[in-house]
């Protein structure tokens, strides 16, 4: 039933990826919001299909701690649920993101258009500097940015090295830093075709204040709180952790 569930899952997305790539791609020569509010109605019927198809539903703590204003959110990354989950949860936002994927047929043609941040992996030098220079672009504009400092996706119970890139731009341009914990990669595993039906929980901390610090130590804040959040909301992944409290 599971791989049912999915292939519809997977065949509906593909038919509802399609046009909207061409549509968004079209609407490049509207404002940036316009084609926000495109991509809007396709993450309400991917939501809708991961409900729906899928039987994967979401929950939020925390929601009160979401800062009125621009802030860089630095998020675990553990499936592509959350690249969608999280524009419904905060205000309108781009990615910082491998430029490969801005050469994908209509999905990647979306993601240029929406103005993701691409950047080149291969070099960590330029790719701080394109993180920072087109970052803080992007918050000036009115628009977040979401960084998942671990660089890639990362099983349960797993924690990658932390990357410097997001608290980087954090504090060169003087906003806040949003520290995001969930566990979407327990219904949808990194790389896997077949889902489960299941509540992903989604737990966003307190801001973090970048002003007269440096980014190490907000970067070091940052991760302290996901990683103790993730031990919070996934006990099961954590064993060592639990038997010694």
């Amino acid at each position: 039933m599971r791989l049912l569930r999915s292939s519809l899952f997977t065949l509906l997305v593909i038919l509802l990826t399609i046009p909207f790539g061409i549509l968004v791609t079209l609407a490049m020569v509207a404002p940036l919001s316009t084609r926000f509010a495109i991509i809007a109605v396709w993450r309400r019927a991917f939501l809708a299909l991961c409900r729906g198809v899928l039987g994967i539903h979401y929950r939020v703590i925390g929601r009160e701690n979401i800062p009125a204003e621009p802030s860089v959110i630095l998020s675990k990354h553990q499936s592509a649920w959350e690249t969608v989950g999280l524009q419904d949860i905060f205000p309108p936002l781009v990615f910082v993101l491998k430029k490969e994927l801005m050469r994908m047929p209509f999905f990647g043609w979306g993601l240029a258009a929406m103005k993701m941040i691409s950047i080149d992996r291969g070099s960590r030098r330029e790719a701080l500097r394109q993180v920072a220079e087109q970052g803080c672009d992007r918050l000036a504009a009115g628009y977040w940015v979401v960084v998942f400092p671990e660089g890639t996706r990362v099983a349960p119970g797993e924690r990658g090295r932390y990357k410097p890139g997001g608290a980087h731009l954090a504090a060169a341009a003087g906003v806040k830093v949003v520290p995001v914990a969930h566990d979407a990669g327990e219904v949808w595993a990194r790389n896997a075709f077949v889902k489960s039906p299941g509540l992903i929980t989604v737990s966003i901390g307190p801001a973090i204040e970048t002003a007269g610090r440096s980014e190490l130590q907000v970067g070091k804040e940052a991760e302290a709180w996901i990683e103790a959040e993730m031990q919070r909301i996934s006990p099961h992944r954590y064993p060592d952790a639990a038997a010694g409290q």
